[in-house]
């Protein structure tokens, strides 16, 4: 069989619909209908025939394209995921020259031979990986505690300064939701009284609040009763907003614990060697991240092409004998650049080399700190690419290439590469 494109237009509860074209870019048939069931997918290749020489070009399409690329992988075929917005430009060509009512099928076949450089074929079924799932949910867990933690605290702002201050602001420790749950009307609060809230204090934090936090929290009781003093705030009401966000942070902070235990297990099967949390400063959780929304680094060509997915490669604007670097591309895993970052962040603190680049980038070009992170953030991440490759795990060492232990690299970082305080303040102000 000469080589063919399949070019399918994907439905998430409607059919799918595809188009193959013969290397020529002539379409063979068109409009064939099939859902992802089995058979009909048994039946697509049984009419395509030998898929050794087939390549499929679709969008990404919520997780409806898994299973077809998973069925034409298994076949032989190659997959190529097309970004829907280069599809998209194409197709309102067409639709401009053509009279088709039915395009994207058509577009997306013959796409190899128009931007044959863009199509890269994948190699894994992405959602179909459990590590990368429970990284990316367990991210979205987080965003969603902070968002309620944040609302708790905007609900807060009601009952004036006194009540932030005294439970700790946003962080909002175990008692300080205990007692937001069980006391957020302030007159039940006061009621309470200190001593029998010096009791639930010290049980809950385990001794750590005591007599004067709950002293200071009552008083913090008392000046918002005075704040509302004309009953224009229904504090019943409130307390039971308070009582409600309280039980959906600890329900998250329950379902956020029991899934960074099932990203422990499938990180150590998928990293048995521990090649990345082998990264200073980087535990299991960061490690799980890192290669789950990575993946095996193995299947890029080179490590340019790591540091590509991950978006931290510099944009390029050229015209005519000018040419600027506008920032990062960003193009690629928003959620590996975040990770990556964090992990640089912990890095230079322990690995010398890291921390003497900080360094530069901090005092000699004068960089903000969220700028020269990013910095180190690739470096580090071609790092960890390339031990991956190598199977082999990370090795601190010293500026002259000296292998050194991670307690040996703390103590060189902040003998040799502290950052003065003037610099820093230099940073703070520029932030203001």
């Amino acid at each position: 069989m000469s080589k063919h494109t399949l070019g399918i237009d994907l439905g998430v509860r409607a059919a799918h619909v595809a188009t193959l074209c013969d290397e020529r870019g002539e379409v063979v048939w068109s409009k064939r209908r099939f859902r992802n069931r089995h058979d009909e997918l048994v039946a697509v290749v049984d009419q395509i025939g030998d898929c050794d020489q087939l390549t499929v070009v679709m969008e990404p399409t919520r997780n409806a394209w898994v299973p077809v690329a998973a069925h034409f992988m298994a076949m032989g075929a190659g997959v190529v995921l097309v970004p829907p917005e280069r599809s998209a430009d194409l197709r309102r060509y067409y639709a401009k020259h053509t009279k088709n009512d039915r395009l994207d099928s058509h577009v997306l076949a013959r796409l190899p031979l128009l931007h044959p450089d863009g199509l890269n074929l994948i190699d894994s079924l992405g959602p179909a990986d459990g590590l990368k799932r429970a990284v990316r949910r367990r991210v979205k867990l987080v965003e969603y505690q902070l968002a309620s933690r944040q609302r708790l605290d905007s609900m807060l702002d009601l009952l004036g300064p006194g009540y932030a201050e005294a439970l700790g602001g946003a962080r909002y420790t175990k008692t300080a939701l205990r007692i937001l749950e069980d006391y957020g009307n302030p007159r039940k609060l006061r009621r309470l009284g200190v001593n029998r809230l010096t009791v639930l204090m010290r049980q809950v934090s385990g001794g750590q609040w005591s007599t004067d936090k709950a002293t200071e929290v009552i008083a913090a009781a008392g000046e918002a009763i005075a704040l509302w003093e004309n009953d224009q705030l229904d504090f019943d009401e409130l307390a039971s907003d308070f009582a409600s966000e309280v039980r959906v942070i600890r329900q998250v902070s329950d379902e956020i614990t029991h899934l960074e235990g099932r990203i422990d297990v499938l990180y150590e099967k998928a990293d048995p060697t521990g090649i990345v949390i082998s990264t200073p400063g980087v535990g299991q959780i960061l490690a799980g991240g890192i290669l789950g929304r990575l993946g095996d680094a193995k299947r890029f060509a080179n490590l340019a092409g790591v540091r590509s997915f991950s978006g931290m490669v510099p944009k390029v604007n050229q015209s005519g004998h000018t040419q600027t670097r506008p920032g990062i591309t960003k193009a690629g895993d928003a959620g590996l650049r975040r990770d990556i970052w964090f992990a640089a962040d912990q890095a230079r603190h322990i690995d010398p080399q890291l921390a003497a680049k900080y360094q530069r980038l901090i005092v000699e070009r004068r960089l903000h700190h969220y700028s020269a992170i990013c910095h180190l953030a690739t470096s580090l991440l071609t790092r960890i690419a390339a031990c991956w490759r190598n199977d082999e795990r990370y090795v601190i060492r010293d500026v002259d290439g000296r292998r050194i232990t991670a307690t040996e690299g703390r103590a060189i970082v902040k003998a040799r590469y502290p950052i003065p305080p003037e610099i820093r303040n230099r940073t703070r102000i520029s932030e203001q």
